[in-house]
């Protein structure tokens, strides 16, 4: 072996590391000056010296390169203008929508249904009955519901009220547009859904509703216009 390739041999082995004692020390000294940090997922460098990204679950902190500090923050690109951060969270959180138990949810088909997105909701949920105005006037979608019962007993009730009813699509718009409550479920009904999607919305760290997954699994918290919809529709049909 070349002086050459014995030298770049040595300086790749000295970097390698230098990035493993960062990452080392990180880890370590979090752990002892803050027994109750939650487990670190990954410890990732960024675009400025000295600074690593920590990964925890689906949220981002930053520290030094000896973890004597924590950052809670974005990072913004001053060139681009890019939050780095809500980028990072955006992919973090991103939903294969092919993997979504759609029997699992209340679907509506409005004109051709070509276009698809999904919805958390609760159906005590204020927002949820805002989104669910905006969503009417959409065309050409198939608006696929996951009944997400997080806001107390009452709403837990309603839903299975919901997921019994003998038209489900058209109780749920009646609630959640018209205000008109839908009718005691009576009988035996199989609601385990509900259950299922509780699992579901924990897994995928659905903490709040409504949250809204487009085809291309970006996914957005909290309702928005409906031409805010039509612009994220279009974006993940191009993607």
């Amino acid at each position: 072996m070349s002086k050459f390739a014995v030298l770049c041999a040595t300086l790749c082995w000295g970097l390698a590391g230098a990035v493993w004692a960062d990452e080392a020390s990180i880890r370590k000294n979090l752990a002892e000056r803050l027994p109750n940090f939650p487990a670190i997922d990954e410890v990732t460098k960024t675009a400025i010296p000295g600074i690593y990204e920590l990964r925890v679950g689906n949220d981002i902190l930053y520290t030094d390169e000896n973890g004597h500090h924590v950052l809670q923050g974005h990072l913004i690109d001053t060139k681009t203008r890019a939050n780095l951060t809500e980028a990072r969270i955006a992919k973090l959180t991103q939903i294969d929508c092919a993997t979504l138990p759609l029997q699992d949810a209340i679907l509506i088909k409005q004109g051709t249904g070509a276009r698809k997105i999904a919805v958390f909701g609760d159906p005590n949920c204020g927002y949820c009955k805002r989104l669910e105005r905006d969503l009417v006037g959409l065309k050409d979608v198939s608006i696929y519901t996951f009944l997400l019962p997080i806001l107390g007993p009452d709403s837990n009730a309603k839903a299975r009220d919901i997921w019994c009813a003998r038209d489900r699509a058209k109780t749920w718009r009646a609630w959640m547009v018209d205000g008109n409550a839908p009718s005691k479920a009576g009988g035996p009904c199989d609601a385990g859904a509900l259950e299922r999607n509780l699992a579901l919305g924990e897994r995928h760290r659905v903490n709040g509703t409504p949250a809204i997954v487009f085809e291309d699994g970006t996914r957005s918290p909290g309702a928005m216009p409906a031409e805010q919809i039509e612009s994220r529709l279009v974006a993940a049909a191009k993607r």
